[in-house]
């Protein structure tokens, strides 16, 4: 290519996607360490004084510009400088932005040279616990976004045998279902659903949950729940027996099941595009909740000098406020967990809680290998707590992020007896053996205190239809303030 025609390649692309950005209601830049040119995850990019989204794992985030055209917006992150920027200097910085390092100097907060003595931080942030923290009668406009992941160490299926069934057609069955395992697991499994809406809590027991938006992005192809694995390799097998007729499903110990049948149209019901709204408000209400330092909380238990041990790590500024940094581990058998909190020196309030399994410390455990052939070990247990100030000096979640793991084993025999008068029976054996993991992320935009009866009238409907898509489209939630896809997200569908 002529260099002159390269240049105005060149151009013509710089100015396109210069136009997008102007033009689109969205933006969407990039945060970065000014000197090692890393991305900066969950930063706090404030729209409003208690509103805002965080960046991403990867340092990105995105604005609706028209909503703040003639603002500024505020970036504020732990150990980082706060930095004021207009969307028109934002765009002027390429969506790069650079964000320089705070200086700590410890020696200019302290008179003495002594440490802050770790067991008295952990004592007055006990003490402050009601005073820092209350979910009571509030609303909170929420992102919420599932992950769920998938990978399959073993896949074996096989027909032991079939009542008046050819032999050709039993090993077309099993060479089939060898085809399925070895498909299922080479394959990137993985689904994402996203919602938006609003949260509204009575107290740290009840609340409800309306949806605005709601969206999942799947291949049905790669459905990888056990039971459907299970359901898949089922149909294959009985697609060389009969598809007109139906069976019931025995399997093992357990009793006789609901019928299973073939025909397309009794598949319809199950692929309904909706939500049911009270298993959402369950997840997001349970996000909120353990958030809270309430008594025999996840969090309250962190914070429990029987059961951890604390270290004095470092101090840094949070939005100009100086903050502890606090590393815990189990002193006890029963405490499972490691980590480090964050804490103001201010007010004793817990600005922020990473965590994660100590060691080789699991969840739950379950081992019925021999017995009833299942096993299950929870072995990933692992997230993050990002909290900011609301009007009333409260302290509130901006942003939980929840990462659940396990391993799994099924073994199971399943025996298909045929709805007739014939009764004839299939004998077909599973084997599954992998890991699975889901990563559960809310963000909270926006808060606003809320009367009994304001909570009183709020209708939380039964279902919410979602839109289903097959591969990423950015344009589904243009112009609203969410947490910005990862690039796993973004690459779903595209064949990459």
């Amino acid at each position: 290519m002529k260099p002159s025609i390269m240049k105005k390649s060149v151009l013509f692309v710089a100015i396109l996607l210069t136009s997008f950005y102007i033009h689109s209601q969205n933006i969407t830049a990039k945060l970065i360490d000014k000197k090692s040119k890393t991305p900066i995850p969950y930063a706090t990019i404030k729209t409003g004084e208690f509103s805002g989204v965080i960046s991403n794992e990867e340092g990105y985030f995105s604005l609706n510009s028209e909503d703040i055209q003639n603002k500024t917006v505020t970036i504020s992150c732990l150990g980082y400088q706060n930095k004021e920027l207009s969307i028109a200097a934002i765009e002027a910085l390429n969506f790069i932005i650079p964000l320089e390092t705070a200086i700590n100097q410890l020696s200019e907060v302290y008179i003495s040279n002594k440490r802050p003595n770790v067991d008295s931080i952990i004592a007055r942030v006990n003490a402050k616990l009601d005073e820092n923290y209350d979910i009571n009668l509030k609303t909170y406009n929420i992102f919420y976004r599932s992950t769920d992941y998938a990978k399959f160490k073993s896949l074996d299926f096989d027909i032991e045998k079939a009542s008046r069934v050819k032999s050709k057609n039993i090993k077309k069955a099993n060479k089939s279902l060898d085809s399925l395992s070895r498909h299922i697991r080479s394959s990137n499994i993985i689904h994402f659903s996203d919602f938006k809406g609003e949260l509204s809590s009575l107290d740290k027991d009840s609340s409800k949950l309306v949806v605005n938006k709601a969206t999942k992005l799947f291949d049905h192809k790669n459905d990888f729940s056990i039971e459907s694995v299970q359901e898949k390799a089922q149909t294959m097998a009985l697609k060389y027996i009969d598809t007109m007729k139906t069976y019931k499903v025995k399997s093992g110990l357990f009793k006789v099941e609901d019928s299973l049948s073939l025909r397309n149209e009794d598949f319809k019901e199950k692929m309904k595009n909706e939500y049911n709204v009270y298993d959402l408000k369950n997840k997001t209400g349970s996000l909120l909740r353990k958030s809270m330092f309430v008594d025999d909380s996840f969090l309250k238990s962190i914070l429990n000098p029987k059961l951890y041990d604390y270290t004095f790590e470092d101090v840094g500024y949070d939005n100009g406020d100086l903050t502890y940094i606090v590393s815990y581990k189990p002193r006890r058998s029963k405490a499972k967990f490691t980590g480090k909190l964050f804490i103001s020196d201010e007010n004793y309030a817990v600005t922020k809680v990473d965590y994660k399994y100590y060691g080789s410390r699991y969840g739950k455990k379950v081992n019925l290998k021999l017995l009833l052939g299942v096993k299950f070990i929870e072995n990933v247990s692992e997230g993050m707590y990002i909290y900011e100030k609301n009007s009333d000096n409260k302290y509130q979640p901006k942003y939980i992020k929840r990462i659940k793991g396990a391993y799994f084993y099924v073994s199971r025999g399943l025996k298909l007896i045929e709805n007739s008068r014939e009764k004839n029976k299939v004998g077909f054996d599973f084997k599954i053996e992998g890991d699975n993991r889901n990563k559960e992320e809310l963000l909270f935009t926006d808060v606003k205190n809320i009367t009994l009866n304001d909570f009183a009238l709020i209708k939380q409907e039964k279902v919410v239809p979602f839109t289903l898509l097959k591969a990423f489209e950015k344009s589904t939630w243009e112009n609203e303030e969410i947490l910005e896809p990862l690039e796993e997200m973004k690459r779903f569908g595209s064949g990459e």
